[in-house]
Order: structure tokens, then sequence, then C-alpha cells
């Protein structure tokens, strides 16, 4: 594979469930055609489903079958603003009802957590952690309220994944990379970073092969032979690890984890991945599934699949609808990747 295979089929997965959820598909099939579920009115909306019975349920009925869950993985599509208010609403009276809490995220690396721990100790102003971090460009408007909270409660709050430029390096060069990390780049990186679940290799191959509008590709979801796969994996169980050594420094506490829904749908990816160092756990799973009709919100049997609870959503605006745009953005896309090399 390429270098720019390689980079395009990271940017492509990181963007997974964006991407669908920008895309247009035939209308679903309601699975509960007797249950009729209001509009979903605004870009906030969101309706809550219950997996098992795939009947509407309430925040707060949620929130109650969480009470003995040790890791509450929320899925969401970065950016969706119905995905960010459901986390801070969710968070809020999760602590509410068992206030020895800890927050992970996917959207600050491990090797972050020091200016992270610097903010949340008060030593630092927010400009200093977005631009020192430095963190994602929709901080201010998707996570500044968990990061708030947690502040305003004491809570920690864990820099789950991996360090960008080891994941960039090793979409590049596969396993052999790590032999080029010093010690303490090691240690930023799950021990097992290459754990992977049959099924999630399934799931990234189906994916990749769509992405690619069913053009063939040399690599297999083999992580020997596939560097892509090899990233996404290090990325998942650095996550799952993180939220292992979390619960172990903090006894009793209920983990919520924040990612892309792509790392945690059917229970896979992180999900698998922490089932896999501690098979004890309870892990619950809340998933989002974008909706055709806003007005007439619809899901199927294999969006309940998906977690315990789903939750609807209306999809995000496209990005670029123009192709010379996109392949305008691909390009910044690609001369970027360019100038960070790696060892």
């Amino acid at each position: 594979m390429s270098f720019r295979s390689n980079v395009y089929s990271l940017f492509v997965l990181t963007g997974a469930l964006l991407l669908s959820a920008c895309s247009t598909s035939a209308p679903k099939p309601s699975s509960e055609p007797d249950t009729t579920l209001p509009p979903l009115t605004t870009l906030y909306d969101y309706q809550l489903i219950d997996s098992a019975s795939g009947q509407p349920m309430s925040l707060q009925t949620l929130v109650e079958a969480l009470k003995d869950v040790d890791v509450v993985f929320i899925g969401e599509f970065h950016g969706n603003q119905a995905s960010h208010l459901l986390e801070a609403q969710l968070q809020a009276k999760l602590y509410q009802q068992r206030p020895n809490q800890v927050v992970s995220l996917e959207q600050f690396n491990r090797d972050q957590q020091v200016v992270l721990n610097r903010y949340l100790d008060g030593e630092i102003g927010e400009k200093t952690l977005i631009e020192d971090a430095p963190a994602w460009s929709n901080y201010a408007g998707s996570y500044r309220p968990i990061i708030e909270f947690a502040k305003q409660h004491f809570l920690p709050v864990i820099a789950a994944n991996a360090p960008a430029q080891t994941v960039r390096c090793v979409g590049r060069q596969g396993q052999a990379y790590l032999a080029k990390l010093t010690e303490a780049e090691r240690r930023q990186i799950a021990q097992q970073a290459f754990y992977s679940d049959p099924a999630y290799a399934d799931k990234f191959a189906a994916f990749l092969a769509k992405s690619r509008h069913g053009q063939s590709e040399q690599s297999t979801t083999d992580p020997e032979h596939n560097p892509a796969y090899l990233a996404q994996l290090v990325r998942d169980n650095t996550m799952a690890e993180s939220i292992f050594n979390a619960l172990q420094h903090n006894p009793g506490a209920q983990v919520i984890h924040l990612n892309g829904a792509f790392h945690s749908d059917e229970f896979l990816g992180t999900a698998s991945a922490l089932k896999h160092l501690d098979p004890a756990l309870k892990i619950a799973v809340i998933s989002p599934v974008v909706v055709d009709d806003p007005q007439t919100p619809q899901f199927t049997q294999t969006d309940r699949a998906k977690g315990n609870a789903i939750y609807l959503i209306q999809a995000q605006p496209e990005d670029y609808v123009q192709a010379a745009k996109r392949r305008a953005a691909f390009k910044k896309m690609f001369d970027t990747a360019d100038a960070k090399p790696c060892r």
C-alpha cells in the first residue's frame, strides 16, 4: 500500500461515522411500527431508544439502568451537537447517581495528560490548554462542558488515546515502527497494542471497501499486512488500557468514556479490547443513529444491535458538495501529513 493510501485509510476511518452521517440512503423501515416517535426539531434534539425493547426511553430511565455499570461508552459523531448535548446531560445525571466518576476521552492523547492536568488544577487558562495540548478544533463547542463539569467537581479526566504521531507512523510503517520508539514513547501506548477481535477486523475491512467504492485493495485486515488497521488497533487498545488503569487507580468508580461511535458500536473496538483486559467488567454502550427523516424518526433492528441504548439524531450538513472543494480538502490533508515525517 502506498503512503498516501495509508494516510487516506486512516483519514477515512477517523471520519467514518461523520461521513456516513452525511450520506443519503433509502428510508429505514421502523423496527417498532406501532411506535410513533416525536420529530427531531433541532440539531440538538435526540431520542433515546432502549435496544432490548425497541421502545423510547427517558434520560432518567437510562441513567437508572446504568447504575451498576463499571464503564459507560458514549459513542458520538464528532461535531454533532446532539451527541455532545447528550454526553453533557448524561455525565451530570450519572454523577448525581454515582459521584465517584472518572471521565475518559478519545479527544485527548496520553502525551497531553500533563497539560490537561494543569488546566484541571487551575494552573493554566483554557486558551493555553487548547494551544498547548493541542485540543481538537471543536473543543469549545463540543467538549468544554465535559471538562468544565469535571473541573468543577474535582473529577479525574483521562487523556486516553494514543499519541497522534505514533498512530500516524504505525499507519505508514506497521508494527515495525514500535521498535523505533523510546522507552518513554512506548509507555504512551498499550502494552497489547495490536489485540484484535476478528469481528472488528471484518467490520474495518467492510467499511474500508465501501469507502473505496469497490476499488480493489492489496492489503487485508491482517495486522501484519494492513498498517491502517494496525493504527486503528493502537488507538483502541490504548484507550482500553487507559480505562482499565483508571479503574485500578479509582476503586469503585464509574468511568464514562467518550469516543467516535466506530470505536464502540456493536461492543467492538475499544469496548471489546477493554473486555479482553477484564472480562468481569460491566460495560454499557450508547450509540448514535442518524435518521433519514427528522420529522418521522425511524430505526432498524440492525441499529438496535449497536449498543444497550441508541439515540436518534439528525445528520450534520455535508462538509463539501462540490468535488473540487473535496479534492482540495484531501490535498491539504495529504500535505499536512507529508510535513510530519516518521523516524
